[in-house]
């Protein structure tokens, strides 16, 4: 009789508890509203963005932060490019290798063809023979039995040449790649070690990448763009001041030790910029608007309802936010990565 619950050991499939204590799989879990960043924050250091640009996604850093991370970026892109030059210098010569072995072996079957050792056509013969099978050529009835004479010249001589050598190429290619092939499924031993062959190095482009988004996108400087937002300033000064001055309620470029305690807002209709509010950047004049003011006042007008400067469709770049203000809605998950079994 088989165990109760927890015990019950004689399942072919684990149980929900069992599951829980193995450590096995990859697991996901979606976070809260308190693990999600604040929409003003770096997505490097998710500290309060100071001198805050965005790219052209919508991805908000710190100045300081974006231009550290493309300086090592940049780096690296040194250190990877001195690897892909010796990686193609050795490709080159591992070409010219193959080209002397193929060389070699056209020579080897000519020799033993011509003191009667090889009993099998050469590769230049075997070249030959299918150069005259495609072009169908017969001999015809009344030249039967007639030796036939051939003429070559030095030009005929080294097309024949070459192409016995890239025949003699393709067959070591092909032999080498048949020696690489695993006969048994043991992976584990060094000769059977499956290869992951590299593709064509001139197809590898080294850029500087933004981290933030997935996948992970070009970023250069030139096509980063600084951001102003507009901070509500009734939660620093009393609201007796705020009323009495309607006008100063907002400050377009506030200092950064005012601005850590201030919640930005939109200069039109002054509603806050928190994560369940869909913002634009106008890439033209660096001002933050609304969804509800830029799809009203904005796109119809082409115009910033703040300095008054040309906006196009195309400068209009939506900012990038962690969540949704719903309770399924977002990219704030973990990730764990378990032990995969293999049978």
């Amino acid at each position: 009789m088989a165990r109760h619950s927890k015990n019950n050991t004689s399942n072919s499939v684990f149980s929900y508890a069992e599951y829980k204590k193995l450590d096995y799989g990859t697991k996901k879990q979606r976070l809260g509203v308190d693990s999600m960043k604040d929409r003003l924050s770096c997505a490097l250091c998710l500290q309060r963005a100071r001198d805050p640009v965005s790219c052209s996604e919508g991805h908000l850093y710190c100045k300081e932060c974006i231009y550290t991370d493309l300086l090592e970026q940049k780096k690296e892109i040194k250190r990877q490019q001195v690897k892909l030059e010796a990686m193609a210098k050795e490709e080159e010569e591992e070409k010219e290798r193959r080209k002397g072995a193929a060389r070699e072996r056209v020579l080897k079957d000519f020799e033993e063809r011509q003191l009667g050792l090889g009993t099998k056509k050469t590769i230049g013969e075997r070249v030959a023979a299918e150069k005259e099978d495609r072009k169908g050529k017969g001999v015809e009835d009344g030249t039967r039995g007639v030796k036939r004479k051939f003429d070559f010249d030095q030009d005929e001589v080294e097309v024949a040449t070459r192409e016995a050598e890239e025949a003699a190429l393709r067959q070591i290619e092909k032999e080498l790649a048949e020696s690489r092939r695993a006969k048994l499924p043991a992976f584990w031993l060094p000769s059977l070690t499956p290869d992951s062959s590299v593709g064509p190095l001139k197809d590898i482009k080294l850029q500087t990448l933004c981290h933030a988004s997935s996948p992970a996108h070009v970023l250069t400087l030139k096509s980063l763009v600084p951001v102003t937002f507009a901070f509500s300033s009734s939660s620093s000064q009393p609201s007796t001041s705020s009323a009495s001055t309607p006008a100063s309620s907002s400050t377009a470029t506030p200092t950064n030790s005012s601005s850590e305690s201030q919640e930005a807002i939109c200069p039109s209709c002054k509603k806050g910029i928190s994560n369940s509010v869909i913002a634009f950047l106008m890439r033209s004049c660096s001002h933050v608007v609304c969804k509800t003011c830029t799809d009203t006042l904005i796109k119809p007008s082409h115009q910033c309802i703040v300095c008054d400067k040309k906006v196009k469709d195309k400068d209009i770049v939506e900012l990038q936010r962690e969540g949704t203000g719903y309770a399924a809605g977002g990219r704030a998950e973990t990730t764990k990565t378990g032990v995969a079994f293999q049978g």
